[in-house]
């Protein structure tokens, strides 16, 4: 292993005079012992160990060290082999027949010093793209470390912006019961069972607006959902009583289709209340702006197949345009003007952590349709596995 760094430390000229003639005289002198051999059993000359001779020096040292083979080779072969031997001339004969083997030399010399070459320029080309490879690499590997730690941080911006989404509205509806409750108290004389009421309300949404801090820290965790047996039907009432007195206010009629006999779901009734809420806000947004027809929310249920129920959320809004369509769900992403893009993404998550399917589709007439699917099994089939 020590040899190559030693003869590379050799001087220039050292190394020349090795590889190119110390070298090939080696590798002649080497075959023309065994040739003189053979000599005495073939009546022709047998100079193919001198062909060997020329293509491993062209090989180890170039097409110089090839050169050098040919002539010593040349040499040696009309001196031993050739008529008259042990001598340098050459009568015609064998001044031709010396002439084709000179040839054929230095064929295979220049094919076997061309061909060294072309794997050594291979070889760099291999090394060459090696290093590429390697260099790509660590800065893949840099740019995928940065791209985790960026994740990490967006991770946390999702959650914060997520938490002020979804507690907005039981917020909102905390400081106008307030009002409402300070009004009922300043009358004259106070109405204390309405300001009771409004108070109860108070309790009521300061307690949602835990329960969905609660819903949405559980959700960034990936814990597991409290989940109990819901009527989907009754879900969809208790969301249009709620938002009964806001869809009035925006001169919207709230219809229903809900198919009867549909069997429960096992879902977290937190959660679900706030994918259909954010759904109904959202088609209440989108007929804002919707003055040449009729405004009307319409909420369906119904079997979707033997294992799944459907509820649809469709508005005669504003619609879905191609450029939006694909990218409603994607977190941060709004067309409102005072919209953080949020809520979507969170509905999305909360259905997928029910094993269902939350997407949206064009409506024929105009506007959109939010439909998510939620999968259903048997209360039986539950208690068994438990």
């Amino acid at each position: 292993m020590g040899a190559r760094p030693r003869f590379e430390s050799l001087p220039g000229w050292a190394q020349f005079l090795i590889l190119r003639c110390a070298m090939p005289f080696l590798l002649v002198a080497a075959a023309l012992i065994p040739e003189l051999i053979v000599k005495r059993f073939f009546p022709y000359p047998f100079l193919f160990l001198f062909f060997g001779a020329v293509i491993a020096s062209a090989w180890f040292g170039g097409m110089a060290a090839g050169l050098f083979a040919v002539v010593f080779s040349m040499l040696a072969v009309d001196y031993f082999f050739l008529p008259p031997v042990y001598s340098f001339s050459v009568n015609a004969t064998a001044g031709s027949y010396l002439a084709a083997f000179v040839i054929c030399a230095m064929v295979g010399s220049w094919v076997s010093s061309s061909k060294k070459k072309t794997e050594e320029a291979l070889k760099d080309v291999r090394d060459e793209l090696e290093h590429r490879v390697s260099d790509r690499t660590a800065a893949l590997m840099k740019t995928q470390a940065e791209l985790d730690h960026l994740s990490r941080v967006l991770s946390m911006g999702e959650l914060t912006a997520s938490i002020a989404h979804e507690i907005k509205q039981p917020l909102t509806a905390v400081v106008a019961h307030g009002h409402a409750c300070v009004e009922w108290l300043s009358a004259s004389p106070p109405n204390l069972e309405r300001a009771r009421q409004t108070a109860e309300k108070i309790i009521g949404e300061g307690t949602r607006a835990g329960a969905v801090l609660s819903r949405i820290r559980a959700l960034f965790k990936k814990e597991i959902p409290l989940k109990d047996w819901l009527d989907i039907n009754e879900l969809v009432q208790e969301m249009i009583t709620f938002l009964r007195q806001e869809a009035l206010a925006r001169h919207i009629s709230i219809q229903t289709e809900l198919a009867g006999g549909l069997p429960k779901v096992e879902a977290d009734h937190v959660q679900l209340q706030q994918v259909l809420l954010n759904l109904m806000m959202n088609a209440m947004d989108a007929m804002a702006g919707t003055n040449d027809r009729r405004k009307e929310l319409l909420l369906r249920s119904r079997r979707e197949s033997a294992n799944e129920i459907l509820v649809q959320i469709e508005d005669c809004g504003i619609g879905l345009s191609p450029d939006t369509a694909g990218r409603i769900f994607e977190p941060f992403f709004t067309t409102k003007p005072q919209g953080i893009g949020m809520g979507l993404s969170i509905s999305r998550s909360i259905i997928e952590s029910h094993k269902g399917r939350l997407w949206a589709t064009p409506r024929p007439a105009g506007g959109a349709i939010f439909q998510f699917a939620i999968p259903v099994h048997s209360q039986d089939t539950d208690a068994d596995a438990d």
